[in-house]
């Protein structure tokens, strides 16, 4: 019987069984930031213990700092400007890479982990951060771990973890105009909740995830902690190695060539068995829209709010109940042309060059509708970087945007009494978390993909994107 590209990554990192469905597993990368960081930096020097192989960890800022344009090293989330000092100062005795605020490499982790190639197929990767799983969309095996794991994994290079069940999540079809990766993951959640990979090692394939970029595949697996998994990954391809090449922390030379032919080897193997499947048809999949308080409360944009009376369950009836409560709705009313009073594109799920592009082509020659207060925060100093140079700011400016710095921003600050939109507020993102409070107090989270936000921004009410020319 053949192996699933999980079980392949598993195994060559397998140090040891230490007991019965735990093992022992090597780390090849570790990447802190000013919350996880901080903390166990801080750990492990009050312990006087040194950090075991400083080249395989990195670090940088983008979890607490505002994103105003012209920022320094400021927080409006309490305490955040002592946490973005605490890594500053204990990165430099460990000799960690550090890609701090005034760093052309600076941004959200997910973001630069895979741009500037740290990450790379077959690797595991781990983050003191949930949606460390975006980088399966390399071919790696990433998951979010806690201060005390990442303290581990600084000393010994290593990690105990469990072995999960694996899942092959299949997209079959070819997706329609005005549909992306965002609208694939969040269908798969809204069909199949958000316990549907509970604990699984997902693998996304099919014909629809193979036409994806890279940048695709990372929001597709960016999410799939949303579903529940442990982690998901997308096998690589002659896609991955296009985008891999010549990346600043990719193989080179002869290296370059040993790292591709292993990269080969990694897909899971025609016989391979997966402990569960699902399949989804994307070819008539409509654009996807949040209307409650978790992503697997999502409909298609030409659909109905759903009437919680008719859910079986009583623990999702009672969510949905105060779901819909919380957001303003009733039953069966529709999501299309519901009023916004605001519109954020940002994020580690959707803030890469595609997706400024993506937006872009909604907002050329068009200004947002009055009263919404519209925000782009780009992923990464680089990303931000590369869209002034083609003049994607210029187009978000004169469109009405808010044209920011790189960090997490509005997608988790909001909850944390940082950067958040006025209470109350509606608002559509392209973030990955529609949680009450997420993005400021009462604030009402419709999460979307890039071109749906941008042009709902200028319709001023949730747009489909398919009845909007885009440029």
């Amino acid at each position: 019987m053949g192996s699933t590209l999980f079980e392949k990554i598993w195994r060559d990192h397998q140090i040891r069984e230490v007991a019965d469905s735990e093992y022992l597993l090597h780390i090849d990368r570790n990447f802190l930031h000013e919350i996880s960081g901080a903390v166990s930096l801080k750990a492990i020097d009050e312990a006087k213990r040194p950090v075991r192989n400083p080249n395989l960890t990195f670090a940088t800022i983008d979890h607490l700092v505002d994103t105003e344009p012209g920022r320094g090293m400021t927080s409006k989330i309490p305490g955040g400007i002592d946490f973005m000092r605490e890594l500053s100062a204990r990165v430099g005795p460990h000799s960690i890479r550090f890609f701090d605020l005034d760093s052309p490499d600076q941004g959200i982790v997910h973001v630069i982990a895979a741009e500037l190639g740290l990450v790379l197929p077959g690797t595991t990767f781990v983050c003191g951060d949930s949606h460390t799983c975006t980088v399966g969309g390399l071919g790696a095996f990433g998951w979010g771990i806690g201060s005390t794991d990442s303290e581990h994994v600084l000393v010994t290079q290593t990690l105990l973890q469990s072995r999960p069940r694996t899942m092959f999540v299949k997209f079959d079809g070819t997706l329609p105009s005005g549909v992306f990766a965002k609208d694939m993951i969040l269908a798969l959640i809204g069909r199949h909740s958000a316990s549907g990979g509970s604990g699984c090692a997902l693998e996304f394939g099919g014909p629809a995830v193979r036409q994806l970029t890279v940048e695709g595949r990372l929001t597709l697996c960016n999410m799939a902690v949303e579903f529940g998994a442990r982690t998901g990954i997308v096998a690589p391809d002659d896609v991955t190695y296009a985008y891999l090449f010549e990346r600043p922390f990719a193989p080179s030379g002869h290296n370059w060539d040993a790292a591709v032919a292993y990269w080969r080897s990694l897909p899971s193997d025609p016989d391979a068995v997966f402990d569960a499947q699902l399949a989804i048809d994307v070819s008539r999949l409509a654009p996807q829209v949040t209307w409650g308080t978790s992503p697997e409360h999502v409909i298609g944009v030409d659909g109905n709010v759903p009437n919680p009376a008719f859910i079986q369950e009583t623990v999702s009836r009672r969510s949905a109940e105060q779901a819909l409560a919380y957001s303003g709705l009733s039953p069966g009313q529709p999501i299309l042309g519901l009023p916004i009073q605001a519109a954020f594109i940002g994020s580690c799920t959707n803030a890469r060059i595609e997706d400024l592009r993506l937006a872009a082509r909604w907002l050329q020659g068009r200004k947002i509708a009055r009263g919404v207060q519209a925000i782009c925060t780009p992923g990464s100093t680089a990303i931000k970087r590369a869209a002034e140079a083609e003049g994607l700011h210029r187009i978000f400016l004169d469109a009405g945007f808010e044209w920011r710095e790189s960090g997490c921003s509005f997608c988790m600050s909001g909850g944390a009494g940082g950067e958040a939109f006025a209470p109350g507020a509606r608002v559509i993102t392209s973030t990955n978390r529609n949680f009450v409070g997420r993005q400021g107090p009462g604030v009402r989270s419709h999460l979307a993909s890039p071109a749906t936000v941008a042009a709902s921004a200028v319709m001023g009410r949730i747009t489909d994107v398919r009845a909007v020319g885009a440029h």
